[in-house]
């Protein structure tokens, strides 16, 4: 479960934006504690702090009192101190920050949630349906779950062996949104992670046993020298032009020097 702490692999020097959602409150006091033993991480704390903070609230406190604490806690705050070295101590409030809204939604956090809490999240901010939301929004929810949508009248939409119980039976949560006397249906689904398949090239057996010839030490063709000819042996037996002029029997036509004087 992802609620547990159970995460004993992570720490503050893999922690990113998007593995961050799957800590906890009690899991940053740990991690801090823990990278206070590590030299790099305390150089670039500043780094590791916003990474923590992009998925959570922090308020650093300067006392621990009874009055203090339930204040926090009260509002779903975890209250702690991490030590540092061996006097120093951090004194923190800590709250995972809640999505509540489709705004609360980013491409970090869309593959942290269920797909019933998505649902949850539509719920509190629908009123036009999937159409209302923002492309930006849309683009951020599909990269995570499967989407699709069906508009039909009240009586049609649980229509046995229809769509809609189809979807349910593959494991899609439906949000219902009313639109007069039709209801429009959203159906979401965790998409699968995919892994990039890794290319591997294969030499076929029959190339193995072809003899290549070694021409990297053959000059290129535009390489080779031409030895240019001597104008006093060119004559009018070995003269020849590099291009050939065919008569074509119209006499209208321009000659090739007309042609030349007008370039």
């Amino acid at each position: 479960m992802k609620e547990e702490s159970a995460h004993k692999g992570i720490s503050l020097k893999n922690l990113n934006k998007s593995s961050v959602w799957d800590i906890q409150e009690n899991d940053v006091f740990r991690l801090l504690e823990a990278g206070d033993k590590d030299v790099d991480v305390k150089e670039n704390l500043r780094h590791y702090m916003d990474i923590i903070r992009s998925a959570f609230m922090i308020e650093e406190l300067k006392e621990i009192t009874k009055p203090v604490k339930m204040k926090y806690e009260k509002t779903g705050y975890k209250v702690g101190t991490v030590k540092l070295g061996d006097d120093a101590k951090l004194m923190m409030a800590v709250k995972k920050r809640p999505i509540l809204r489709v705004t609360d939604l980013t491409y970090e956090n869309i593959r942290h949630i269920t797909a019933a809490k998505l649902v949850e999240v539509l719920d509190r901010n629908f009123g036009g349906g999937w159409d209302s939301l923002s492309q930006s929004i849309q683009d951020i929810i599909e990269s995570g779950f499967d989407i699709s949508t069906t508009t039909l009248p009240k009586d049609r939409l649980h229509k046995k062996g229809g769509m809609y119980e189809k979807k349910v039976a593959d494991g899609y949560e439906v949000l219902e949104v009313p639109k007069g006397a039709w209801v429009e249906a959203i159906f979401a689904k965790i998409k699968p992670e995919t892994v990039k398949p890794r290319v591997k090239f294969e030499t076929r057996d029959d190339e193995e046993d072809m003899d290549i010839e070694d021409t990297y030490n053959q000059p290129d063709e535009d390489d080779v020298e031409v030895e240019e000819p001597n104008d006093d042996e060119i004559n009018e037996d070995n003269y020849r032009t590099t291009f050939v002029i065919e008569n074509t029997g119209d006499e209208d036509a321009e000659s090739l020097s007309d042609f030349i004087a007008d370039e």
